[in-house]
Order: structure tokens, then sequence, then C-alpha cells
């Protein structure tokens, strides 16, 4: 599944400024894209008009070549899944209903769950680790078992792309690299997976591209060997840092240095 972005604008509010401005991205089925950039740039922004949440100024997206305004609600839903950054659960449900809510737009009105609901259901919790937390009230979670949780729900959904807001918030390293390498893998078996992260490295060495935002434009876009050049994170950032290649992770990778003596800092590395 496919993800086009042409001049995108957008604002909240008739009178509000523009919060995004001019963004082209072109997002190659069974890929994994990153969207980086600093606070207020513009990523969650994009990814609420990805979804039809939010109302674009101008410009056009695309979804498998059709415009997003020819893509009905409940069709959009069975074939895009999403993590948001912040969600309100409002009802006292135990984790297995919870990620069994991913089947609803599968489902009739009040159809029951058949076998390939149970089945996926199952395995979403399987794959993120959470399966031991089934009959468990969410309330009770913590902060990064409630992340994994919400993921699970996603993936219960079967759809044919993700596209998940900060995902590894409040993860440990251990279930933040499972994560990671679960959406790699995902995208490995032909799922679109669309990222929005404030972990750069960690998207440089997991990322086939990545689109960097700021102040609402795209500064770069690319592999993170063409996005992360110094000049251009420095200007992003607004900090001095290094660019280095780390063969352990296979990529390039960000080094913040101290801004009262980054010339030195940045010779000595």
């Amino acid at each position: 599944m496919t993800f086009e972005v042409r001049d995108l604008a957008a604002r909240y509010g008739n009178a509000g400024p523009l919060v995004l401005r001019g963004v082209t991205m072109q997002v190659p089925a069974g890929s994994l894209y990153a969207v980086l950039g600093p606070n207020g740039s513009g990523k969650s922004t994009l990814m609420r008009v990805l979804l039809g949440v939010l109302p674009m100024e101008k410009g056009t997206v695309r979804i498998e070549g059709r415009d997003l305004k020819r893509w009905g609600r409940r069709e959009l839903a069975r074939t895009v899944g999403a993590v948001p950054q912040v969600e309100q659960i409002a009802f006292p449900f135990t984790v297995r209903d919870f990620v069994a809510m991913g089947r609803y737009p599968h489902l009739g009105p009040l159809s029951p769950e058949g076998e390939r609901d149970r089945r996926a259901v199952a395995s979403a919790l399987e794959r993120c680790e959470v399966a031991d937390l089934a009959h468990r009230p969410l309330a009770t979670l913590s902060g990064g078992e409630l992340q994994r949780v919400r993921i699970a729900r996603a993936l219960a959904q079967e759809p044919r792309a993700l596209v998940l807001d900060e995902p590894t918030a409040n993860l440990d390293l251990k279930h933040e690299m499972a994560i990671l390498q679960l959406l790699r893998a995902s995208a490995d078996e032909g799922m679109t997976v669309l990222l929005i992260t404030h972990h750069i490295n960690l998207a440089a060495r997991f990322a086939d591209r990545l689109l960097l935002l700021h102040k609402g434009s795209v500064a770069a876009e690319g592999t993170a060997t063409q996005v992360f050049r110094e000049e251009i994170l420095e200007r992003v950032y607004q900090w001095p840092l290094a660019v280095r290649e780390d063969p352990l992770a296979n990529a390039p990778q960000v080094i913040p240095l101290q801004a009262a003596d980054s010339t030195s800092s940045r010779r000595s590395l």
C-alpha cells in the first residue's frame, strides 16, 4: 500500500496559521518510512491528515493511488491501522477486549467474533508480548505495557498499512527494540509502516527512508545518509552535533555535542 502526498498544507481552525506547508512525500509499498522533526514541527498533524481526521487546506493525499476523499471511513479503517500518540480510554476494558476492538472494522454492528477474529487477536497479543496480560484491566497496566497493547490492537486489525505516532514512547530498551524489530519485520513481509518518532538514531537503523520536518515544511527527505547531514540537522534541531557512520548500527548516527565547545568536540570524534 502506497501513500503519496503532494504540496500539502493544513491548519487548525479557519483562521489559524498553517501548521503544514508544501509537504510532499511518497511512501513505497512494503517500506518502513520514518517522519522526524523537533516538537511542533508538524509530525502528528501530518498523521491526522493522512488518516482523514484533519482536513487539508490544499494539496493532495493518495492512498494506493486513490484520493483520500474517495476512501470511506470504514474501508480506510479496515486497511490502515493507527496508533495515535494520545487517546482517552473511558471504559474498564480488559487487555484482550481492548485488542479485539481492532476487529470492529471487519464486523457488523452486532456481529460476534469468528474464528479468524480470535486468531488475529491471539496473534497480535503474542507478537507484542502481552498475551500474559490478556485478562488484566487496562487501568492496572504500566505506561509501557499499555503502549504495547495499543500496538497489538492495531495489528489485530490485520491492516495493509500501519501509521504510528511515537509507538515506542514509555517503553524500556528491550521492548523498544522488540517493537521496532516487529515493525521492520512487518514491512519486510509486505506491510507499509509509517512511523513518527523522536528517536532519530533508531529511525536511521530501521527505516528505509526518512522525512525530516522543520516548522511544518520539509527540511530533507531520502535515505538516512541523505538526510543525516550536519548542516541540515543543526539548523532543524538548533543544537551542535556530529554525524558518524556506525558499523554496528549499519547506519549514520547523530552525536549531540556540547554547545560551548562544539568545534573542538566534533574534531575529537
